[in-house]
């Protein structure tokens, strides 16, 4: 899930490259790139440096111009997955609008609206998710990012309704929320209306029904 509708930058993989080489042309990025694109197809498990090697059409002597080894090749990625999160967070943190449903349903809007146009970034964090289970290192670190996440949710939450038991649970409630919305959003048959029908029914019972209270 991501809060924001920025490009994202891990989003495109550099294409197939004729022939193969140990030359230093790729950038560490672009193995970064084939890397996250690998991870979005086929989870972690696909992360592996001969397959992306044939992908980018170099040999092996390519990838150790740029990482040591596998580990930190999967560490960069997800590190830069981390950073940009963070980086998301500590931006919506501060208000969209001096009225707090309209900060809400700015990032509301956001992360519907990211999540139906591109999906790589979903997918990605859904393959995180996945290795957490085998990571402690990498469920550390996602739980950090959800705690950032509803931080910033309950610190506009608080001023909508100015308690701080609600605040924490309509927090929670709109961050399950558009959770299920992303992976709704990911199926083939989602749509643009679909996305426009999760977006208006959680605006309309999480953040509007509370503005006219407040």
């Amino acid at each position: 899930m991501n809060f924001a509708g920025d490009a994202s930058p891990m989003a495109s993989a550099p294409a197939h490259r004729a022939g193969k080489t140990t030359a230093p042309r790729l950038t560490r990025e672009d193995w970064l790139n084939a890397a996250f694109r690998a991870a979005i197809e086929g989870g972690f498990g696909a992360v592996k440096v001969l397959l992306l090697a044939d992908t980018l059409g170099v040999t092996r002597g390519s990838f150790y111009w740029h990482f040591a080894d596998h580990a930190e090749l999967v560490r960069a990625l997800i590190d830069r997955w981390y950073a940009r999160e963070l980086a998301l967070d500590e931006r919506l943190a501060s208000p969209a609008s001096t009225d707090a449903a309209t900060s809400i349903l700015a990032i509301l809007d956001n992360a519907i609206a990211y999540s139906s146009q591109n999906r790589d970034n979903d997918r990605f964090e859904q393959a995180l998710r996945s290795l957490a289970s085998k990571d402690h290192s990498v469920a550390q670190l996602l739980e950090n990012v959800d705690r950032e996440r509803l931080r910033t949710l309950r610190t506009h939450y608080l001023r909508l309704t100015g308690d701080a038991a609600t605040a924490r649970d309509l927090s929670a409630l709109l961050y399950l929320a558009v959770v299920g919305s992303n992976e709704a959003l990911n199926r083939p048959s989602a749509d643009a209306k679909m996305a426009e029908y999760l977006k208006s029914i959680i605006a309309r019972h999480l953040v509007q029904s509370f503005k006219t209270k407040a």
